[in-house]
């Protein structure tokens, strides 16, 4: 069974930055990539868009693909979406399968302000999103924790389900849902920078037109 990863956010909105990166983590790690957006995010001010025209922006832009999927539970659990949370409940659902959590690098170098980060490393395997050539510059209590987990995709991670590091080569795409909120406050088109079948669906973008946050 391939591996199954996971790709959290607020997407709001979803672009080409995150697709491109799921894209490529499936093709790196031979996995199964669900996007999953969050309801209450922990770390951050609650999303500009409702969930309703989150969902439709993710499903109008993973339309006409077969390689990345959507998972909306953290959409329909009450509460922060805190990941381990998230993950102890794919864990219990998927046995022994391989599961990866995908990330930047700095939410990686920002783990330990996470809720209960230590347990991730037993729920699942960590693919952190780097360019190529990338060093990791982490806290001292982070690097303990990484110590003898890095692993590399090539390797025989696939036969553990949880616990290693993943460093994810991945072409770097300097895109931001801020950016792109601010450039439709203002009147502007983040032509390209957003999948072409959001266009095709000019009220998915509406909650920013006057929202520059």
């Amino acid at each position: 069974m391939k591996p199954l990863a996971i790709l959290g956010g607020t997407f709001d909105p979803v672009h080409v930055g995150h697709l491109n990166a799921a894209w490529e983590a499936a093709e790196l790690l031979d996995a199964e990539v669900h996007l999953m957006p969050a309801s209450v995010p922990p770390h951050r001010p609650p999303p500009a868009a409702s969930v309703e025209q989150r969902v439709a922006m993710l499903r109008a832009a993973l339309a006409g693909q077969d390689r990345l999927g959507l998972d909306l539970r953290e959409l329909e659990r009450a509460g922060p979406s805190y990941t381990v949370d998230t993950l102890a409940e794919l864990r219990a659902e998927h046995g022994d399968r391989p599961l990866v959590l995908l990330m930047g690098a700095d939410a990686f170098a920002g783990l330990p302000t996470w809720h209960r980060w230590e347990r991730l490393f037993e729920l699942a395997h960590l693919g952190v999103f780097a360019r190529p050539g990338f060093q990791f510059s982490l806290p001292t209590e982070l690097e303990a924790a990484v110590s003898g987990r890095l692993a590399d995709t090539g390797g025989d991670w696939r036969n553990q389900p949880t616990g290693r590091v993943l460093q994810l080569e991945v072409t770097p795409l300097e895109i931001s849902a801020t950016r792109i909120r601010h450039l439709l406050a203002s009147g502007r088109s983040p032509r390209y920078l957003l999948p072409d079948r959001m266009f095709d669906m000019p009220g998915l973008l509406a909650a920013y037109r006057s929202d520059p946050g």
